[in-house]
């Protein structure tokens, strides 16, 4: 009976700890973010986590062979500052709010005028002289849908994506994380093979329309996220419409881009008693190369699999236990291995 009482006691304490540490040695939950969110030393993440990194970091290798180049240096710090290794960034400008998924050394401006440069951004110009094709083909659609069914093609959003953007906004995807909707650019063929044609080169956010509801807004919140611009294609823009980024306010142009970088803090309104609507791609910021890109689209990629439960769980290779020492050295031993102290 002492000694059950005492292993009890041993796997009691190891229970604590590991709660206190708030990482689970051996479980996966896909709620639990594989990017770290503060300033958490590696040796506090789960096996689970350090098994993603590990991963990533083969990758980033594989990909770096791939294009023949020693010059990933700044993907690897994002990946060592998403991990805790590297303190947070400093902001670039009023308004802007950075996190821990930041790529060093790109430009930071709140509004790029996307359209009037050609050479980083070819593809720009050529959509806003076709926004003809979106903008009826979307209108289609949308009469359609709401004559067929009522409440039309924003009815089926996601209830957690209204939490962060408000009640009055709403969206039909068309990409998201790389993968393309096949039901919902069935809708839009001529959109669909538009958007392909023009060679944008797509970042892992994704691709959708969206509603503003009359009277309604999105308030000011950051993604964080440096390395991906959002350009909003006006479709259906009543007059009193704005937007926000940084400390600069615009508004929307049918048939024109408003482009912005959403790791500045950024809201909307519509203060009219009309639906305002958005085409809204998501993309590569220039200053990435294309390995980088290559790099970042492995990192969320595999973030995405690991997420979903697509990746089975194996012992992280750094984190294997020797001859049972954690056991001989007891709840200190555990503690040290943990938390990397001597």
């Amino acid at each position: 009976i002492n000694n059950f009482m005492g292993i009890y006691f041993y796997y009691f304490c190891v229970y604590l700890l590991l709660a206190i540490l708030g990482r689970e040695a051996s479980s996966f939950q896909p709620t639990r973010p594989l990017f770290s969110l503060s300033s958490t030393a590696i040796a506090a993440l789960s096996p689970r986590q350090l098994q993603f990194w590990e991963d990533v970091d083969e990758g980033i290798d594989d990909v770096a062979k791939y294009y023949e180049t020693e010059d990933m240096v700044r993907v690897r710090d994002f990946c060592s500052r998403a991990k805790g290794e590297l303190p947070l960034p400093e902001p670039l400008g009023e308004g802007h709010l950075p996190s821990e998924e930041h790529v060093d050394g790109l430009t930071a401006r709140a509004f790029w005028d996307v359209a009037e440069d050609p050479d980083k951004f070819p593809w720009a110009r050529k959509l806003e002289e076709h926004s003809k094709v979106i903008i009826e083909e979307f209108e289609e659609v949308l009469v359609g849908q709401r004559q067929a069914s009522g409440d039309g093609i924003f009815a089926g959003d996601s209830a957690w994506q209204s939490k962060v953007m408000g009640g009055g906004w709403s969206a039909v995807r068309l990409q998201r994380l790389g993968v393309w909707n096949v039901e919902n650019c069935r809708m839009f063929p001529r959109t669909y093979n538009l958007l392909r044609e023009l060679d944008i080169p797509f970042a892992v956010r994704g691709v959708c329309f969206a509603r503003q509801a009359p009277g309604s807004g999105v308030a000011p919140h950051s993604d964080g996220r440096n390395f991906i611009l959002t350009s909003h294609l006006g479709l259906r823009v009543p007059e009193g419409c704005w937007i926000k980024s940084g400390n600069e306010e615009r508004t929307w142009e049918e048939g024109k881009l408003t482009t912005l970088d959403t790791s500045f803090e950024h809201s909307t309104g519509n203060p009219t008693d009309g639906e305002r609507h958005v085409l809204i791609i998501d993309f590569w910021h220039p200053d990435l190369t294309e390995a980088e890109r290559a790099g970042l689209e492995f990192v969320y990629d595999l973030r995405n699999k690991f997420e979903s439960g697509r990746v089975p769980f194996r012992q992280p290779r750094g984190n294997k236990r020797k001859n049972g020492d954690e056991e001989e050295k007891g709840l200190a031993g555990l503690w040290m291995t943990l938390t990397g102290s001597k």
